[in-house]
């Protein structure tokens, strides 16, 4: 299969456009952000809302020292897979940046990213690279499992969700079209009885109020729903109360939990929680095993996909029932478990302890053999081969940032017959690939879609051991 991309024009250092200048562009890819790609005298220009194969008149909307920003101010030539967006705040929220491309398109278009990716950042031949068709959704709609909605105020009312695109304006959403329904209604919920007591949200410019977020998640499979209110210091009134009602009018709701978020920051949780009812984690099953999951767990968001990326895991993994499995970046343990039939033992490891805990429990209800110890891959990696105990897969699933160069040195140290990336930034995979190339070499890529109707891109990549190493 001939993965190579015809020639982009060359960068030039400096940007002759103008703010407000308009001009008409073709636009020939999209971008990693999923804004459509142009080239105007050779300089890169990114069309928020373009799409490939376009002809637009594009508007200068910001200029940066390599690349100019654009916006649609005509289509000139529409391309065959627009489609009308059918939410409402779609182009507002930020939270979709694809609902306006077919969906079939799209997963084209995310295989084209991932290439992107590989031709910027290795030097492979990508003609001789195989890679698979990304694998969609039947219905790639009400798929999410969390949401995360900030809280504000808005004509005297409590208003939940998003900061606009590029903006710190909270665009209020009443239902997302991409979240399972059981989570959007325990948010709407959980907001008119915020609404009800009289519980204000937290004002980041006056510093007042109690609310900054609504969390909840919500298990597909077994349709307990948890709710995580993240306020601004300790002191909730009411909460007893409040919790009471919440499970009263929302029965789905087992768990019910206070975080605390002190200060002006970025992140959506604090380091402290505080149950105010219910249990303190809640039950969810992936294919035949079941997770609790506690509030800060990480757990996988689309967990239709997720039965199709692990089983693309397995796939790559090819065990005989005599593999050594370390498994990097673990969270609760879902992808050691979901290979541990084919394994003779897991052992994983994760810097955040609460999801250590839930990962051992995890282990213990399903009586399989796996370990998980709190910390990094490069410091347990090295300490259990020298132990004697020497994995013949390794398995990371890392952040948007990709893996740990210390990490990917210690893999080079270890050196597994197997190396298996999970991926959800194709940057940064190719990055860490490249990096690994004398090393391992890459049999095969498979793109998963984990986030329909985004730009979000997740890869399986098999690597194996090149002979001599």
């Amino acid at each position: 299969m001939n993965n190579k991309r015809t020639h982009q024009p060359k960068q030039q250092s400096g940007i002759t456009m103008e703010m407000g200048q308009t001009f008409p562009l073709t636009i020939k890819r999209l971008g990693i952000n999923g804004e459509g790609v142009g080239y105007f005298k050779k300089q890169v220009v990114f069309v928020y809302g373009a799409l490939p194969g376009e002809e637009v008149v594009a508007r200068v909307t910001k200029l940066h020292a390599k690349f100019a920003e654009a916006e649609i101010k005509k289509i000139r030539k529409a391309s065959p897979h627009r489609v009308k967006a059918p939410c409402p705040y779609f182009g507002k929220c930020g939270g979709c940046q694809l609902q306006h491309l077919d969906y079939q398109q799209q997963l084209k278009e995310k295989r084209d990213i991932l290439i992107q990716a590989l031709e910027r950042h290795t030097k492979f031949d990508l003609s001789k690279l195989e890679i698979h068709p990304t694998i969609g959704m039947d219905n790639p709609w009400e798929y999410r499992n969390k949401s995360q909605l900030q809280v504000g105020k808005q004509n005297g009312k409590v208003v939940t969700g998003l900061y606009g695109l590029n903006t710190h304006q909270l665009v209020a959403i009443d239902h997302c079209m991409v979240q399972t329904p059981a989570t959007d209604r325990a948010t709407q919920g959980v907001k008119q009885i915020l609404q009800d007591f009289k519980i204000e949200p937290y004002d980041e410019r006056k510093r007042q109020g109690l609310v900054k977020n609504i969390v909840t998640r919500a298990g597909i499979e077994t349709g307990e729903v948890q709710v995580v209110i993240v306020t601004e210091k300790e002191a909730f009134p009411r909460k007893d109360l409040i919790a009471d009602e919440i499970m009263k009018r929302h029965p789905d709701v087992k768990s019910i939990v206070q975080n605390i978020n002190p200060g002006k920051n970025s992140m959506i949780f604090g380091d402290k929680s505080v149950k105010l009812k219910g249990k303190d984690t809640i039950d969810e099953k992936l294919g035949e095993l079941s997770f609790g999951l506690s509030p800060r767990a990480f757990f996988q968001l689309n967990p239709e996909q997720t039965n199709k990326l692990y089983n693309e895991v397995k796939n790559a993994a090819a065990l005989t029932g005599k593999e050594k499995i370390a498994d990097a970046y673990c969270g609760v343990g879902t992808i050691g478990l979901w290979l541990a039939d084919g394994a003779k033992e897991i052992r994983g490891m994760d810097v955040i302890e609460a999801s250590i805990q839930d990962a051992n429990q995890n282990a213990k209800n399903h009586n399989i053999n796996a370990t998980y110890v709190t910390g990094t891959a490069e410091h347990w990696l090295p300490k259990w081969t020298k132990e004697g105990w020497k994995p013949d897969v390794v398995v990371v699933d890392p952040p948007r940032t990709g893996c740990d160069r210390t990490l990917l040195d210690t893999i080079k140290k270890v050196k597994p017959k197997k190396f298996i990336y999970v991926s959800c930034n194709p940057s940064t995979l190719a990055k860490d690939l490249e990096y690994l190339a004398k090393e391992y070499r890459v049999e095969y890529m498979q793109p998963v879609d984990m986030f329909p109707q985004t730009a979000h891109v997740e890869c399986v990549v098999q690597m194996t051991l090149r002979k001599g190493n």
